[in-house]
């Protein structure tokens, strides 16, 4: 079977620096919250008041060092799906933040090289499938590992759960 192949994701780059963890995302005193859309009006609060007026649906945050350090909490990544962040590209990331990033859906990437050659409203274009980044404004072209096969697939189905919800779906079929 054909792996299946991601759409490119384009928008414009918001750059912040090394250590943005998870309270600096979504600050606890919101974590109480279960609607996205709600969660979405505080994303980045405490760190850059204006995020939420500035981002645009498909936008990509890039970030220093370990971004999504600090507690384990996926609301993290929720939050920033649902203020319209199409993928993080960082330097490092905490690993259980890569993890519930792609468990929800949320494209991260690793590349540093990418990071120092960009700049905040930077356009951005991503491959996720190649494993190229573009930045439009600055005409570089940088490149990642891509997801493998299985991540891939968690990926296009929305997440770990609907890709769950398909896999048992298919299993049942089949019985």
């Amino acid at each position: 079977m054909e792996q299946p192949k991601f759409n490119t994701i384009a928008g414009k780059a918001h750059k912040y620096g090394d250590n943005i963890d998870t309270d600096v995302i979504i600050p606890g005193r919101y974590c109480n919250m279960t609607d996205p859309k709600a969660l979405a009006k505080h994303c980045f609060e405490d760190l850059d008041i204006n995020f939420v007026k500035k981002v645009s649906q498909n936008d990509i945050v890039v970030a220093g060092e370990n971004f999504g350090c600090g507690s384990s909490r996926e609301v993290a990544a929720v939050t920033l799906k649902a203020a319209g962040v199409s993928a993080v590209i960082a330097k490092s990331f905490a690993r259980i933040f890569f993890r519930n990033s792609i468990n929800l859906g949320l494209p991260i990437i690793e590349c540093p090289e990418f990071v120092e050659n960009t700049d905040s409203n930077d356009s951005v274009e991503i491959d996720l499938s190649a494993g190229q980044i573009r930045n439009l404004t600055k005409n570089a072209t940088f490149t990642f590992a891509p997801y493998n096969a299985e991540l891939t697939d968690i990926f296009n189905a929305g997440g770990l759960i609907p890709w769950l919800k398909k896999q048992t779906k298919h299993e049942n079929s089949n019985d």
